[in-house]
């Protein structure tokens, strides 16, 4: 008859303890680097913002000029509607501003930020295995 592990042993119910190496001193500062759950609720709802393959293409084009509604929608062979609804999310968020010139809107990127967020993601994207 085969031998039973005790409960604390099962393969069923792994136990986890904290590393015995941690001192108190270590546990304190891997705790100082933790993101706050605030900032992390923030930080999710700004790459949600990112997650739609519209708001990206227009932010690619971006990176490089400045550009009107109407050569954005011509470019991505999308309706003005649309491309200025995209845009106003993305100005909500701080990602886009705009300055008028006549009679023409032209949108750019917000800050240096974003273009190096955006640059570092198509840069990590290019690295891959795949």
């Amino acid at each position: 008859m085969p031998s039973q592990l005790p409960v604390s042993e099962s393969t069923d119910s792994p136990h986890c303890s904290p590393h015995q190496e941690l001192d108190t001193e270590h546990r304190k500062d891997l705790a100082s680097h933790l993101l706050h759950p605030r900032k992390a609720q923030k930080m999710a709802e700004f790459f949600s913002i990112l997650g739609d393959p519209n708001r990206l293409r227009i932010l690619s084009l971006l990176a490089s000029e400045e550009l009107c509604v109407c050569d954005l929608a011509t470019t991505l062979e999308l309706t003005e509607s649309s491309v200025s609804h995209q845009l106003r999310t993305l100005r909500a968020h701080r990602l886009v501003r705009y300055q008028k010139r006549g009679r023409k809107v032209y949108y750019y990127l917000d800050d240096r930020h974003i273009l190096d967020l955006y640059q570092t993601v198509a840069e990590h994207l290019n690295e891959s295995k795949e």
